[in-house]
């Protein structure tokens, strides 16, 4: 049976118990894997200890935890109480988050955002691998850091969440599997390319590192609300300038040109009717089930060996989640 995950948001519409009935029902379903997003509002972690208290098979996953909000010792100790939590089904995804975000937000300093993550990711492995870790890195100086009796008795996967060519060689090099989001299906062979260009350089197997990504999808049968639901949260992601550089670089400038513009006028709207309808049909599938699901294999036939569906919010945020989660499984 293909992989198939699928991508829980964070909204605060959705209760904890929705969040469990949600996660369980994929795992009926026979999802593979359940990750949780963390930008706003609740914490990743919490949820996903939830997920794990309700369900039996499914893994969780990070998607992603920030790492300029945390140092490295606390985001291991996490990962081996989630690990814990679930039984071993438990994926650390980590990101860089983006700078207005961490400086405004968490009121932490923005620098070396590569540095950093090579340093945590460095500190958390050998930690949760049951080591006392000593450690001098370009960011991140540790002395005898353990974790002591909680390490895991099995190993915590990481991922890392990669948009530019500098993060998907990062993760070749170091992660077990990227988490890519937003990934238009023209690009998708070359990132996965500079993933694999920096596994080799590392002396890696490039089959070792899993090709995983977030997929936009609505299954509906009312394609204008489930398209302006997809132009909504591109849109959403075009107001920072960390991801409208990342679509420019993808080869949507025209629309991230207008997309700024309308930013600049505070005029959402204007921001969502700048997602023109190809930048649509490269970074989300709408439609009916039959579709949607074609459009899933024609990304696996390119590389993507892990597809995570990520439902859009069309009309009611629950039922849109149900209906797009029970229409793609098997898919």
């Amino acid at each position: 049976m293909a992989f198939l995950g699928v991508r829980l948001g964070n909204e605060a519409q959705l209760s904890p118990t929705d969040i469990q009935e949600l996660a369980a029902a994929a795992e009926d379903l026979e999802y593979q894997e359940v990750w949780m997003t963390e930008g706003a509002g609740r914490d990743s972690l919490t949820q996903l200890a939830s997920i794990a208290t309700a369900t039996n098979r499914i893994v969780a996953g990070t998607g992603i935890l920030p790492i300029f909000s945390r140092t490295p010792l606390i985001t291991a100790m996490s990962a081996a109480g989630l690990a814990s939590v679930s039984g071993g089904r438990f994926i650390l995804g980590l990101g860089v988050g983006n700078g207005p975000a961490t400086i405004n937000g968490h009121g932490v300093r923005f620098g070396r955002p590569m540095d950093r993550l090579r340093d945590t990711i460095t500190i958390v492995r050998r930690l949760l691998q049951g080591e006392e870790v000593t450690y001098r890195g370009k960011v991140f100086e540790v002395s005898g850091a353990s974790l002591g009796d909680a390490a895991p008795k099995e190993r915590v996967p990481i991922y890392i969440a990669a948009l530019g060519p500098g993060m998907l060689r990062l993760a070749g090099e170091m992660a077990d599997g990227v988490l890519l989001s937003w990934t238009a299906a023209s690009f998708l062979e070359h990132a996965i390319k500079q993933v694999r260009d920096g596994a080799v350089r590392a002396g890696r197997d490039p089959d070792e590192v899993e090709i995983s990504g977030y997929v936009r999808v609505a299954v509906t049968d009312d394609l204008e609300a489930g398209r302006a639901a997809l132009q909504s949260q591109v849109a959403r992601y075009a107001g920072s300038t960390h991801y409208r550089n990342f679509f420019r670089f993808t080869g949507f400038n025209r629309e991230m040109d207008a997309a700024e513009r309308a930013q600049e006028r505070s005029d959402d709207s204007a921001g969502a009717e700048a997602i023109s309808l190809d930048m649509q049909h490269e970074l989300g599938l709408v439609g009916d089930a039959r579709e949607c699901r074609d459009g899933l294999e024609n990304l696996r036939t390119l590389g993507l060996a892990k597809p995570v569906v990520a439902p859009l919010p069309v009309g009611d945020l629950k039922k849109a989640y149900q209906t797009t989660i029970k229409a793609m499984a098997g898919a």
